[in-house]
């Protein structure tokens, strides 16, 4: 199937940045190149975009759509926690602007084969990068069923973590568990009926979390967002679509770190610690879709951006 994904706050994201036209912008999760496609319309001649992205399809996708914008792009398979180390090799030390939309792209949700749905019986693969050799149902048949509590409990947020996952082990003690249908069913049967009418499908918090466990997503944001400020320009801004609580808490924290850093006492006359400010945060509250966008995508309707303006002088 085509690569299809509706990018979302587009409009927002976009003039987040302060584009300039000889600028350097960096798409550290191209998908299908909807972001990256407006901000390359808007690059002049001495203008750059480079794309990042760790899905095989994704790059495919994002090649043809940019392709007509030639040289101004630049498309790298990889993670964006090793961007400064994209940045390095293409020989760029700072970037006029960083952007992420961490979403799952609506053709990873919709193409049963990736094995993100609960919707359709599939493989249960979850991999971001299918490059990895670990899949969600080997984190699902091979974990503890402490751990995969822990996991559904802290990545899902489910207040049935337990549950669900003594089901999980009682279930592979007889038969590993191989497809997201039989997943979705399991955790079907543990989540009380009368709770099945409201918030969605059962299965959704437990296939969120393995998704995130699988493919380290917190983590990568965590380690990221520092070294994206260090790699700005000053001026230069970071601008970061999140989709739920966890993600928008770890870059609401990252923000605010950098642009506060000092951590002596309250009652200190004077910074003693030394802690430099990298920048200011330009969102005081996220910016979220309109009515409009989110009756026109529907997942859409829990993005939240939120921007940093880097500092200081080099």
């Amino acid at each position: 199937m085509d690569f299809h994904h509706i990018s979302v706050l587009p409009r927002e994201t976009i003039d987040s940045l302060n584009i300039r036209p000889d600028g350097i912008y960096v798409d550290g999760t191209l998908g299908g190149g909807g972001h990256a496609s407006l901000v390359a319309a808007k690059l002049g001649e001495g203008g750059r975009l480079i794309g990042i992205d760790q899905d095989a399809d994704a790059i495919q996708a994002a090649g043809e759509r940019l392709k007509p914008f030639g040289d101004k792009v630049t498309v790298v398979r990889d993670n964006y926690v090793n961007l400064p180390t994209v940045l390095d090799n293409l020989g760029i030390p700072r970037a006029d602007g960083i952007y992420l939309d961490l979403g799952v792209s609506s053709y990873q949700l919709d193409n049963a084969e990736r094995g993100f749905s609960y919707m359709e019986d599939a493989p249960l693969d979850m991999r971001m990068d299918r490059r990895s050799a670990r899949t969600a149902a080997d984190l699902v048949n091979e974990e503890s069923e402490a751990e995969l509590a822990r996991i559904i409990r802290v990545y899902g947020e489910d207040r049935f973590s337990n549950q669900i996952a003594r089901r999980i082990v009682e279930t592979r003690a007889k038969k590993p568990i191989e497809t997201t249908g039989e997943l979705a069913a399991l955790v079907k049967r543990v989540i009380p009926m009368r709770l099945q009418k409201t918030g969605g499908h059962p299965a959704m918090r437990t296939f969120q979390a393995l998704r995130i466990a699988l493919n380290g997503e917190l983590t990568v944001l965590e380690q990221a967002i520092d070294e994206m400020i260090l790699r700005l320009q000053p001026g230069g801004r970071l601008s970061i679509i999140t989709f739920h609580s966890l993600e928008d808490r770890i870059v609401k924290e990252g923000f605010r770190r950098n642009a506060s850093p000092c951590t002596c006492p309250p009652d200190f006359p004077i910074c003693v610690c030394g802690k430099k400010s990298r920048g200011r945060v330009v969102t005081g509250k996220p910016i979220v879709p309109t009515a409009e966008e989110v009756a026109a995508n529907p997942r859409s309707r829990s993005a939240k951006l939120r921007v940093f303006e880097r500092g200081g002088i080099l």
